[in-house]
């Protein structure tokens, strides 16, 4: 059975770093994806990072970039998101998500790809 574990959140001040685990079970890193979002309630999910460890595929969302990277860990199933210099926009529900499409080039921001979902861990920066 498929099982996404996210852990890792928490309350940091502004100007903090943070780094999240999400913990795959039921599926291999080598062969799939995994994505990470956020939201907030009233608004839009976002998308945020994506990985493909299998073809060394990352991809970061553009306005994210040079904050948040993400990497993998294929012996242990783990993805993580590294996020420095939050600030209170960063507030949010961050969750992982398995895009099960085998044979992908690259990884995909595009949340539509993800069928799985873990039950998300909160981050909140604040002073």
């Amino acid at each position: 059975q498929l099982q996404l574990v996210e852990s890792g959140g928490g309350l940091v001040q502004p100007g903090g770093s943070l780094k999240l685990s999400c913990v795959v079970r039921g599926f291999f890193l080598e062969y799939h994806g995994i994505g990470w979002f956020r939201q907030v309630p009233g608004k839009e999910r976002e998308e945020i990072s994506c990985i493909r460890p299998g073809v060394s595929s990352t991809n970061v969302a553009e306005n994210l970039k040079g904050r948040f990277t993400t990497s993998g860990d294929k012996t242990t199933n783990t993805v993580y998101l590294e996020m420095t210099n939050l600030t209170p926009e960063d507030t949010a529900t961050y969750f992982c998500a398995a895009d099960r499409r085998v044979g992908i080039a690259s990884c995909d921001l595009r949340a539509r790809y993800y069928d799985y979902w873990g039950q998300g861990t909160q981050v909140t920066v604040s002073s």
